[in-house]
């Protein structure tokens, strides 16, 4: 794995805020984020995602977002929509179990960066990662600049 195009802020290489029911999936991810020098954000569902963003100056921390599918209490479909419509800069991968074309297309055409199906190796997600993390700095950059 290269060297980011960017600079690590206090060693890490960006925040992720992650966004899934399931534990036993939310764990290694967390745990394979963090050894690559990512923050890390937890929510258990859409719900208490929204409010992680809304808390303050998260939203402006946040670099990418990768968000399961199923889960309970906000449907997903409203999950991304919320997120693509409050955070357009924020990129956003989905995470699911439940492979489904047409959902895939729906979410690609609302603007999610990617669709990944579990269990996607590490490497690959962590490939997306980086992609998503230097997109959302590349597009901040234009700001600050």
């Amino acid at each position: 794995m290269g060297m980011p195009k960017y600079h690590a802020v206090n060693g890490r290489l960006g925040r992720i805020l992650i966004v899934d029911d399931e534990p036993e999936v939310r764990k290694p991810v967390v745990l394979s984020l963090l050894d690559a020098r990512y923050e890390v954000v937890k929510a258990n569902n859409g719900e208490q995602a929204i409010e992680a963003l809304k808390a303050e100056g998260n939203a402006l921390m946040v670099d990418t977002i990768l968000c399961d599918i199923r889960m309970p209490k906000i449907h997903s479909i409203e999950t991304v929509s919320y997120f693509r419509t409050h955070y357009p800069a924020i990129p956003v991968v989905v995470l699911t179990g439940y492979p489904d074309v047409e959902l895939a297309v729906c979410l690609m055409k609302r603007g999610v960066l990617d669709y990944l199906v579990k269990p996607v190796p590490m490497e690959e997600l962590m490939t997306v990662i980086k992609e998503a993390v230097e997109q959302h700095r590349l597009f901040m950059n234009q700001f600050v600049a």
